[in-house]
């Protein structure tokens, strides 16, 4: 039986780890949507990929976005293709989920706000999925109506199990702490301002040169302080926890994610969870029902361009700071139509929202 014309037809460009998990999203738990079309640099997985949902392969990723038949477009390819690819989206005038980085340099990030700023309406949206997240949501909720005093300071806990050898130090910082960052600006409504990396002893699962656990630390323009303890190597679970210290109170999410069992004999323990599926599944679904809903109407429901290019300006800072040991001040550049110093007062406002090269979107 044929799905309804009135389907937001999509093409998903990349079908790695996350880019096959959205596909199948889209093809079994979102309504609304279909995808249509699948991209991947290799032939084998795209063709996988399609035959199980029912898509077409197409082999070259622009002519993938350029296509009569396709609506929208979501982009998990490794980081350095997506300026050409999400540029290319803007030309075509279709919506575009772009998992981060939105690119893995400032100056093309940048290039994207002006031009959809051109545009003049937003097309870009970035895969921060935790802003979908219920737990996320809930405290960004108790920040914005008061229900911890003014915010002082955030504390962010990132640990993944295992990672490729390749996650070097400065890859932690594009790949992990990434959300972290886009988690700061999401709770606080702010800009960050600066970036120090606290490099200490580094686990025996750490290639050599690697700091694996690092402590960064973010200052944002109201002068709040920001921690995040990023271990990629725990051999363990899949941790992420997140504290705000208000003047009135504090509250900790990430914490029921782990069930604690006592018995009689006097022993305690439980489970965590092993993944990022277990962890953030939900949020991924619901971002990409949103997704589609805002596609469907020609724009966004998340978090936009501005978003992205902030992200990749921070963590640029915190590759810095990792190389230097100093701390490294952010400098973004003014938003479009907006005054100079406009940029470091506060994130944007996006409609609905009140992961050798990057990957895109690992958790």
């Amino acid at each position: 039986m044929a799905e309804p014309a009135s389907d937001l037809r999509v093409a998903v460009l990349g079908v790695g780890m996350m880019g096959a998990f959205h596909a199948d999203a889209l093809a079994t738990r979102t309504k609304g949507a279909r995808v249509v079309v699948v991209n991947d640099f290799a032939p084998d997985k795209a063709a996988e990929v399609a035959g199980r949902i029912g898509a077409r392969v197409v082999a070259d990723p622009l002519e993938a976005i350029r296509d009569p038949e396709v609506d929208a477009v979501l982009i998990a390819t490794p980081g350095k293709a997506h300026a050409e690819q999400v540029q290319a989206c803007l030309d075509a005038g279709k919506p575009v989920l772009c998992e981060k980085p939105l690119t893995t340099d400032e100056d093309s990030s940048y290039a994207l706000v002006e031009a959809e700023a051109a545009l003049g309406r937003p097309l870009v949206q970035l895969g921060f999925m935790r802003r979908f997240d219920a737990e996320y949501v809930a405290l960004k909720e108790l920040i914005t109506t008061g229900g911890l005093g003014n915010p002082l300071l955030v504390h962010c806990t990132h640990r993944n199990p295992s990672v490729p050898e390749f996650f070097n130090s400065e890859f932690m910082i594009r790949d992990s702490v990434v959300h972290e960052v886009d988690v700061a600006r999401f709770l606080l409504d702010e800009e960050i301002t600066s970036v120090r990396v606290l490099r200490g002893v580094a686990t025996s699962a750490a290639p050599a040169g690697t700091s694996d656990p690092m402590i960064v630390v973010f200052e944002t323009a109201s002068g709040r302080l920001v921690t995040d303890e990023i271990y990629v190597r725990t051999g363990i679970a899949y941790e992420v926890r997140t504290e705000v210290v208000g003047e009135t109170g504090s509250a900790t999410i990430g914490l029921d994610q782990n069930l604690v069992r006592t018995s009689t004999d006097g022993r305690w323990g439980g489970q965590i969870t092993p993944g990022f599926v277990e962890r953030f599944g939900q949020a991924y679904d619901t971002e990409l029902q949103r997704w589609v809903a805002a596609a469907s109407r020609g724009t966004i429901d998340g978090p936009g361009v501005w978003d992205g290019y902030a992200a990749v300006a921070v963590c640029e800072a915190g590759v810095k700071a990792v190389q230097t040991g100093e701390k490294v001040p952010v400098e973004l550049k003014a938003k479009p139509g907006a005054p100079a110093s406009a940029a470091a007062l506060g994130t944007d406002a996006e409609p609905g929202i009140t992961e050798p090269d990057l990957i895109g979107g690992r958790p």
